[in-house]
């Protein structure tokens, strides 16, 4: 009895930190009406201009219409509020769960968690403009988002990841709701350029079987953490076992896969059961261990558990990977700093044709290089 308990609190801190509610959780008729597919009802502005007020739609059909640029915005799951860090808005941020603590200043914001879910009270003391609500956050307590959504506050409910590519929309969803719009599409462009990257790395590579466990759970088919094994370089054996979403995995699977590779969150550990002592992984010590707030949360940072992946499976193509990233940071640099001579180059013109916009060059320089050095340190 004493170890049932053990396992249900164990499985649900993992549901509360990453995407585990949403995949074995989702079993539930909340879950059921969440769409997995990318929403684009955008309507009143252009998607680039992020004008507002501003009108789509969530992944639960719901219209989601936010009139003004949101300056005070809650996140129910720390995928969200680790979104809202990578586009630089974390300022915007005056909630957020409490599992969000890993990250830098989160302890500065409003802890909106309550017993198994949100506090309906805590968010709507925070007066926010917002609140991103990730679909774990809405299958574990649909009933509780629909209460604050229900006292007028604007409420975005995003789909079930399934790839690195819902990343990398959910980054500009996010981006565009809360009018950090070329910060959340050159963050997406980010994730999709480094994924594009490790592929091209990967083209002649011949991909070993591996393995995500966690808690006695794997990531099978139609998740980003299987997807994120496959963009470091391993077949998903549980994809292949016929294993979908979320789920339990026995010890006959696993002798029968014979994983070359496990892939586990720091938070778990592998299984010290026969079955998997006797995988080609666990007797060679191929095991890669990967931050949990990497691996199991669908956010921009996710990527970088592909990287660490790629690295421990495919050393030569990681190489190569990084000769790409480097050149690609170089080449930004280079352009930036000819955008900067090109604008403080004197000129014949006069006085007041050369200060109509004062300061721009300069500025567009400074901008373009600390985009770049934020590039460089961001892989």
């Amino acid at each position: 009895m004493k170890r049932s308990v053990l396992v249900l609190s164990l499985l649900l801190v993992v549901a509360a930190a990453g995407p585990f509610v949403g995949g074995v959780g989702a079993a539930t008729a909340a879950d059921a009406s969440i769409s997995t597919e990318p929403i684009s009802h955008d309507h009143n502005s252009d998607s680039t201009t992020c004008e507002f007020p501003y009108e789509t739609t969530d992944a639960t059909g719901a219209t989601v219409n936010v009139t003004s640029d949101p300056d005070r915005i809650v996140t129910l799951n720390p995928s969200a509020a680790q979104t809202m860090w990578e586009i630089g808005a974390r300022d915007e941020v005056v909630g957020v769960s409490q599992y969000a603590s890993y990250l830098d200043g989160a302890e500065e914001k409003a802890n909106v968690s309550g017993a198994s879910g949100p506090d309906v009270e805590k968010v709507l003391d925070a007066e926010p403009d917002l609140v991103l609500v990730p679909n774990s956050s809405y299958g574990a307590a649909a009933e509780r988002v629909e209460q604050i959504r229900a006292q007028g506050v604007p409420v975005y409910v995003f789909g079930q990841p399934t790839s690195l590519e819902f990343v990398a929309d959910k980054t500009e969803r996010i981006g565009r709701l809360t009018g950090n719009c070329e910060a959340g599409t050159e963050r997406a462009d980010e994730i999709r350029q480094s994924v594009e990257q490790m592929e091209r790395a990967l083209e002649d590579a011949e991909r070993p079987v591996g393995l995500n466990v966690f808690y006695g759970y794997t990531s099978g088919a139609n998740t980003f953490i299987g997807e994120v094994m496959e963009t470091g370089g391993l077949q998903n054996g549980a994809a292949e076992a016929n294993i979908t979403g979320f789920q339990m995995i026995n010890d006959e699977t696993v002798v029968e896969m014979n994983p070359e590779w496990i892939v586990v969150p720091t938070g778990s550990s592998v299984p010290e059961t026969a079955a998997y002592e006797s995988t080609t992984a666990v007797q060679e010590d191929n095991i890669v261990r990967v931050e949990t707030n990497l691996l199991q949360q669908p956010a921009p940072r996710s990527v970088q558990a592909a990287e660490q992946i790629l690295e421990a499976v495919h050393p030569d193509a990681y190489a190569e990977y990084q000769s790409m990233q480097d050149a690609e940071s170089e080449t930004t640099t280079t352009e930036a700093t000819s955008t900067s001579d090109a604008e403080s180059s004197p000129t014949d013109e006069s006085p007041t044709s050369s200060t109509e916009s004062p300061g721009f060059g300069a500025v567009a320089a400074l901008a373009a290089l600390a985009a770049a050095a934020l590039l460089a340190t961001r892989r």
